[in-house]
């Protein structure tokens, strides 16, 4: 590595992490030191490697966590480390976020570095609020502007006689506690008091708020919301179309916050089908997926034409028994002779996937319609090979055994319960701030109450819907205290998202 690093000074986009950039995101993939913003969420900064350093410079109005001086002398003395050092700001670094002041600095202290662009707020928050900043029928010019300047400074650098004056969408960028200063300016101008005005706030992502009015009546109507930053502010005609245009916030589950339990490897099929809804996802890990050593596999294998069938009941089962196969120097060829049963389509999906192919599903996707299969096919002195999880429910090998068909079960992997839980995820809780807490399995129920607390599980009962995936999940959950809402018709993922979706809405998707 080279005596002094690099610092990539990254724009990390307005919010929603699906608007940062390829480039960006490989960076912070590969970053060793993290130097972040307040408007950098948490989603983007989580990407980083586990050995990366990670450093809040945050700033708000009348509270930095560290002055800009400090922060440029800390991204020289993090790179003279031979680190590879991201800074990530939000919006664009050159636009109003002090890329420039960094990139001089840096520049004179013979460090390296990059710029990488980002999607300013300035357009994107507009546009996920329904308002293009540009359009034939009403402007083709567009003015972005600081609503937030140096406080030294003896005179405005703002010409607000030429920006009152013309026709073209204004975007005013930390301009909130300004506001009144900034329609002042904008009336005194010539600008017309029925001016239409838009805040957004918090744009791009599910917690976004729209304030519309004019530029005679918008700052009384801040102060009768007590409005707060941060918020782009948009004036022109353009926020007119808003009506007609606006679309993440018409999504059928925006303003709804919905708590997924579901192990963190688990959980992202799920997250992203609810954050496309518009939902606001809190991802509240109750377990994790620990796989277990397998210390016969090897003599199983040898033994595999003995079996009529290999039964999967979970995608987890599939990857951690067929990963500790290609351990061992096998592959699926080794596998030939059992039919393959799955549980249901996304077990089969994940073993088609993998190249096997699936003889049966059942109709009903648990355990019992599992075994009504097999016993239609199978008989007194097959066998059956399966793979699942440590601790799961007996009622499958139970309902063979009794009809004399033998049965092999591999424990692959366990349901570890996660330690702790996050102090603000459970102040959203305890304050009855969530709509909903899904449950896709008995352990995410089970630990969700240890972790909890069953006091807090009884306050939890009237304030928050519970959505379970099956009536199995569902029994656990009510014999935990929970009142059961919501439950899928199809025991999956997806009919889960769909259950949840018809509970708020009377529709499907």
């Amino acid at each position: 590595m080279n005596s002094i690093g690099k610092v990539y000074l990254v724009g990390a986009g307005p919010g929603d992490p699906g608007l940062l950039t390829i480039k960006a995101w490989e960076l912070i993939k590969r970053a060793e030191v993290i130097v972040y913003d307040r408007l950098v969420g948490d989603k983007i900064v989580s990407q980083r490697p586990h050995s990366a350093e990670i450093i809040y410079v945050g700033k708000e109005s009348s509270r930095h966590a560290l002055p800009q001086e400090e922060i440029n002398r800390l991204l020289v003395a993090k790179a003279r480390e031979g680190k590879m050092v991201v800074r990530l700001k939000g919006g664009d670094p050159f636009l109003f976020g002090r890329g420039g002041e960094e990139a001089e600095y840096l520049k004179r202290k013979g460090v390296e570095f990059e710029i990488v662009p980002g999607v300013t707020s300035a357009i994107a928050a507009p546009a996920y609020a329904g308002i293009p900043v540009t359009h034939r029928d009403f402007t083709s010019t567009l003015t972005i502007i600081t609503g937030r300047e140096r406080p030294d400074k003896q005179e405005s650098s703002v010409p607000w006689e030429q920006v009152a004056a013309g026709t073209g969408t204004l975007v005013f960028l930390m301009g909130v506690e300004n506001l009144p200063f900034i329609t002042q300016k904008l009336l005194q101008g010539g600008r017309s008091p029925e001016t239409p005005v838009a805040l957004v706030r918090w744009g791009t992502l599910p917690s976004q708020e729209v304030l519309e009015g004019t530029l005679l009546n918008i700052v009384s109507k801040v102060r009768a919301v007590a409005f707060q930053p941060p918020a782009v502010i948009v004036v022109g005609e353009v926020v007119r179309l808003r009506d007609e245009l606006r679309w993440f916030d018409n999504l059928p589950l925006f303003g709804k916050t919905i708590v997924v339990t579901r192990a963190r490897q688990q959980a992202s099929q799920m997250v992203t089908a609810l954050e496309a809804l518009g939902a606001r996802v809190i991802e509240f890990p109750t377990i994790s997926i620990a796989p277990l050593s397998i210390p016969n596999l090897r003599e199983v294998i040898g033994k595999i034409a003995e079996y009529s069938w290999l039964t999967f009941t979970s995608v987890n089962g599939i990857k951690i028994f067929l990963s500790q196969l290609y351990e061992l120097g096998f592959d699926i060829r080794d596998l030939k002779g059992p039919r393959i049963c799955a549980i249901g389509p996304a077990t089969a999906a994940e073993a088609e996937a993998r190249g096997l192919r699936v003889a049966a599903v059942p109709p009903e996707y648990r355990a019992e319609a599992v075994a009504e299969i097999l016993l239609k096919e199978a008989g007194p002195g097959d066998r059956v090979l399966l793979p699942r999880a440590r601790g799961a429910r007996e009622i499958l090998p139970e309902l063979l055994r009794c009809q004399g068909i033998q049965v092999d079960e591999l424990e692959v992997y366990e349901s570890v319960p996660e330690a702790e839980i996050n102090d603000s995820d459970r102040q959203l809780l305890e304050r009855g701030l969530v709509d909903i807490i899904t449950f896709t399995s008995s352990s995410t129920v089970k630990n969700l109450v240890t972790m909890l607390g069953s006091d807090l599980v009884a306050k939890l009962r009237d304030k928050v819907q519970v959505a379970c995936i099956g009536p199995i999940t569902a029994q656990t959950a009510q014999e935990a205290g929970f009142r059961v809402d919501i439950m899928a018709e199809q025991f999956t993922i997806d009919g889960l998202v769909q259950a949840v979706l018809q509970a708020c809405t009377g529709e499907r998707s």
